[in-house]
């Protein structure tokens, strides 16, 4: 069975909504998509790391409550995990705030192993992070080097807007690693204050990764190949909590991409009917999570919809 492995941060969300505190779930943007993935039944791995504390306990708990290899998830004592605050505004989008407090020696675990066509999911500031980098960038290439299919989400966030130059070696070769590329008109603006789906393709994707998708919430999603172009309205739904939804779009991305069985060498002649199949499900799984106040689709969504596909 294809492996989907993914690399990123773990957190505790604690969700307010009129400054009051409705829901705390384990979460994190990559940590999101695999949860999800392994509630589709699918074979996942995680690297992270979590503190050796009651929140980590949680965070690897709710891995393995949902299938996910959690073995390459490192437990460090000199520190403690990390909290994120989301406060949902009237709309029920969140704005963050976020605690940290790591040890200085970070991601001590063993990589998982990588064959040909597995799918690679990575991003946000833990896959530009100067403490992280060598260790992250070593992971990418070896990764590569085997013949996956990396997926990067961009995911920059405003708190992170003023390290955009010391970052920026390390976003593009985050882009050069990719075989797909999806980010969102935050991150756009975040990082180089344009909105433009299209001249964002063109002036700062394609020379880097031919495969690019763009998400605008509940506005529509762009998609650009080297052979042509689409546009897929969002669906719509009685909104709880947007704080997963574009991590659970890209879980829909790569069940997708299992689905229909793309190997990373027909990735870059896809038939536009292949890549309805695929994005159609990155809506569903979207959709679907912002219905709920947590981060993931639920189980009982998920076997519904593996019943359904066999």
């Amino acid at each position: 069975m294809r492996k989907v492995i993914g690399i990123g941060e773990t957190v505790l969300d604690i969700l307010f909504k009129n400054n009051v505190p409705v829901k705390a779930v384990p979460g994190g943007s990559t940590f999101n998509s695999m949860i999800s993935l392994g509630r589709m039944g699918l074979n996942v791995s995680f690297i992270s790391e979590v503190g050796n504390d009651k929140v980590g306990e949680m965070i690897l708990n709710s891995l393995r409550d949902s299938g996910v290899d959690a073995s390459s998830v490192c437990s460090f004592a000199d520190g403690k995990s990390p909290l994120s605050l989301a406060f949902l505004n009237e709309n029920n989008d969140a704005e963050y705030l976020f605690y940290k407090d790591y040890p200085n020696n970070r991601l001590e675990v063993d990589f998982p192993k990588i064959n040909a066509d597995d799918i690679v999911v990575y991003g946000s500031y833990f896959v530009l992070n100067p403490v992280l980098r060598s260790k992250t960038k070593s992971f990418l290439e070896y990764a590569r080097e085997q013949g996956a299919i990396l997926y990067y989400d961009i995911n920059f966030r405003k708190n992170h807007v003023n390290e955009r130059l010391k970052l920026s070696e390390a976003l593009i070769e985050n882009l050069e690693y990719a075989d797909i590329v999806r980010g969102s008109l935050d991150d756009f603006e975040n990082l180089y204050g344009m909105t433009d789906a299209e001249h964002i393709y063109k002036d700062k994707i394609m020379f880097y990764c031919p495969n690019f998708i763009f998400t605008s919430g509940g506005g529509n999603v762009h998609l650009y190949t080297k052979n042509h172009s689409q546009q897929y309205p969002a669906k719509k739904v009685d909104v709880c909590s947007t704080v997963g939804a574009g991590d659970n779009f890209n879980a829909g991305l790569v069940y997708g991409i299992i689905m229909n069985d793309v190997a990373r060498e027909q990735l870059y002649a896809l038939s536009p009917e292949t890549w309805n199949s695929i994005v159609g499900e990155g809506l569903d799984f979207s959709a679907h999570a912002c219905t709920l106040l947590e981060n993931y689709i639920d189980k009982e969504w998920a076997l519904a919809k593996r019943n359904k596909n066999g």
